[in-house]
């Protein structure tokens, strides 16, 4: 090797990037005939202070041949880059970022244009949502031997708004109560049990299904469906609309059900006024103007006591009572009031006999195909297609003998349930008339006030 006049630092400048990450060598002031050593390359890293993340076999060339290096920035050292923490973050059983409203899109291409709302139903302890803890940085390492530190990532925390709860870690989040799981402003998260419609239940809003109570600040109109395990409380009116509740129903304009109306409540139904519709109540009916054209069932009373008090056509049934200032008219419209059991035991038995009507007439038309086939065993022309005929019907006969003993057996349930109502409760069984001259009109065979026994 060569004498060199100067020292190495001269022909070879050592420099670090800010960052620490990385080391370069630059290679000037040499000749053809300039020459360096491994171990000399390694004494001016280290004086450089430069001892991680060496790039030995680049180092080795440059020292076998310098000369393609000249005046050339390279890196000769390389650090490690240290990664912050990730930060922690909630994870949501339910999609609180679509706020579009979209009709419903069916398996089969076809679109839904009734289902457009989507309401986030929850029960009381359900979970909501979870929370995923930051991470810890990972410190990474300079050049020159020196460790990076590095941030730890940012906590996430629940933003609880009304009726949820979280554990004592503060890792999971729950309802505290049945409702609609809603996020509100500064994304705290809500359940709220009552689920309110400001205007009316149109395509805009669609179908609603709901956990809780359901407020309508509109009308319902034709065709749309409103389901509540609470109560229902529409301000306006329902035209031909489904309602089902758990609770109660209130329509505070009436009900105009152009005869495709069904509203069944397991508790009490108020309205105005009911014409051409099917209302059902568990407990009573409640009706301050007129009941007209209508299919009603209350599992105790129904009232239509008010001002006008009407009821003109159609059923009345009712488990106890039937109150109303006027039944009929003077056009003679047919009015069926029954009055002392319970609507859906009566309605029950009615469908009970019409199936075991439908059971026996099948059976009569099965017992006559394997009388024909019996005969054509005996002769012996029953082919084996014939033979597979015999067998279903066989069967077909034991499993409708069995819906027909199933079918009795409810029908005497239902009777010996009626009976018992039949000494115990008809004291309290009555038609009560405000004004009983006001029977406009009303021939028995028109009006039928009847206890059914």
């Amino acid at each position: 090797m060569l004498e060199r006049n100067m020292p190495l630092d001269f022909y070879i400048t050592i420099s670090i990037s800010n960052d620490k990450l990385s080391a370069y060598a630059l290679i000037n002031n040499a000749d053809e005939n300039f020459k360096v050593s491994l171990g000399q390359l390694e004494d001016l890293l280290k004086a450089n202070h430069i001892v991680y993340g060496l790039n030995r076999p680049l180092l080795a060339t440059i020292a076998l041949d310098p000369r393609p290096f000249y005046n050339q920035k390279v890196v000769i050292a390389t650090g490690i880059n240290p990664q912050e923490g990730k930060n922690g973050s909630i994870t949501y059983l339910y999609n609180f970022d679509v706020n579009e409203k979209k009709p419903l899109e069916l398996d089969d291409g076809r679109v839904n244009y009734k289902e457009v709302v989507s309401i986030h139903n929850i029960k009381k302890g359900q979970l909501i949502g979870q929370r995923v803890l930051a991470a810890e940085g990972i410190p990474g390492r300079a050049v020159t031997g020196e460790v990076l530190f590095t941030k730890a990532g940012k906590e996430a925390r629940f933003k609880l708004g009304k009726n949820v709860i979280a554990d004592a870690e503060q890792m999971a989040l729950y309802a505290a109560i049945d409702g609609m799981v809603v996020k509100t402003d500064r994304d705290k998260i809500n359940v709220f049990p009552v689920y309110e419609v400001n205007g009316d239940v149109d395509f805009s809003i669609g179908n609603i299904d709901f956990i809780g109570t359901v407020v309508i600040r509109g009308n319902v109109l034709p065709g749309f469906r409103i389901r509540a395990s609470g109560d229902i409380r529409v301000t306006g009116g329902v035209e031909a609309a489904e309602l089902e509740a758990e609770g109660s129903i209130d329509i505070h304009a009436g009900i105009v059900g152009q005869n495709k109306a069904h509203l069944k409540a397991g508790r009490n139904v108020k309205s105005s006024f009911i014409q051409d519709a099917m209302v059902e109540a568990g407990e009573d009916l409640i009706v301050t103007q007129s009941i007209m054209h209508s299919t009603i069932r209350a599992g105790k009373a129904v009232n239509c006591s008010g001002s006008k008090g009407l009821i003109v056509g159609g059923t009345i049934q009712a488990g106890e009572r039937v109150t109303a200032r006027t039944i009929g008219n003077s056009m003679s419209t047919a009015t069926n009031v029954e009055v002392g059991v319970l609507p859906e035991l009566r309605n029950e038995m009615i469908q009970l006999r019409n199936q075991l009507r439908i059971y026996m007439e099948n059976m009569d038309k099965t017992d006559k195909a394997l009388s024909l086939l019996d005969q054509l065993a005996a002769a012996g022309q029953l082919g084996p297609d014939k033979v597979a005929m015999r067998i279903k019907l066989n069967h077909t006969k034991k499993q409708a003998l069995e819906e027909q003993n199933n079918l009795r057996d409810r029908m005497l349930e239902i009777e010996n349930h009626l009976r018992i109502q039949k000494k115990q409760k008809w004291k309290y069984c009555r038609l009560s008339m405000v004004e009983p001259r006001l029977l406009l009109g009303v021939t028995p065979s028109l009006l039928k006030i009847q206890r059914i026994a």
